[in-house]
């Protein structure tokens, strides 16, 4: 006979986010403000071990559920900033949202300069796996260039360059979409995702970025999607998402 497995125990903050509930800084948050109970008591250590399956956990008086999981594409517009508040009133990706906003989060983030399509979920573990530099999911910018770029440069971004700070840029490819003016247009396809990783890659060989777009996340690109709508994922496309590999795409699309 074989003997039943342990009930698996995790901290009360991560049963929050893992329930969809709630970011991991807002379930901290939550908790130390002492709106969960766990087994009938006020619980405000977010790192208390509890065990979903058999400890009875409230939040705000109702006991916890998974909540349905929500994947969003959506379409930054610049000047947006990736976060859930700012204390000096500029527009948020949760304006956008309404109330189905409230209960997920960015995957990864865009900085106020930068549009293009952003996933959030609440959805911890899908998230993880997109972020990760292991899992390698491609992400696709349009870079436009404040001059005309030599094949020269391109072929030292595309062999990875040092950045300041001494960290590395490993892009998966970059390539020339066209020369358009005084002005190049680069296609740039990262798997690492580092801090505004695109702009100081170029800054590292001479140049500025003067506008920056990410087209494509994996498989998925702007489709009908216009500047500011989001649209929910179907489940065949988180699929595509996990299993997605490094592939350049051919994309001039959205504001750019």
């Amino acid at each position: 006979m074989k003997e039943a497995k342990p009930k698996p125990a995790m901290t009360l903050d991560r049963v929050l986010s893992r329930y969809g509930l709630a970011s991991r800084t807002a379930a901290r948050e939550a908790i130390r403000a002492g709106r969960l109970r766990v087994n009938g008591r006020v619980i405000r250590e977010a790192d208390f071990w509890v065990k979903p399956a058999t400890d009875v956990i409230h939040l705000d008086g109702k006991r916890l559920k998974r909540e349905r999981r929500i994947y969003l594409l959506f379409y930054k517009p610049k000047g947006v900033i990736t976060s859930h508040g700012d204390p000096a009133g500029r527009k948020t990706v949760y304006d956008y949202l309404g109330e189905l906003g409230r209960w997920v989060s960015p995957v990864g983030r865009l900085d106020k300069d930068t549009s293009g399509l952003l996933l959030l979920t609440n959805d911890t573990s899908f998230a993880d796996f997109v972020t990760s530099p292991e899992s390698r999911v491609p992400k696709t910018y349009l870079a436009k260039i404040n001059g005309l770029v030599s094949e020269d440069v391109i072929a030292r971004l595309a062999a990875g360059v040092e950045m300041k700070r001494g960290d590395f840029a490993r892009p998966e490819s970059v390539r020339r979409v066209e020369d358009r003016g005084k002005y190049t247009w680069l296609e740039i396809v990262l798997t690492e995702g580092k801090n505004r990783e695109v702009r100081r890659m170029i800054e590292a060989v001479g140049f500025k970025v003067l506008k920056l777009v990410r087209t494509g996340i994996g498989p998925l690109s702007f489709g009908n999607l216009q500047v500011g709508q989001w649209r929910e994922l179907s489940p065949t496309e988180v699929a595509a998402v996990k299993s997605a590999r490094p592939q350049p795409r051919d994309i001039l699309k959205g504001d750019a």
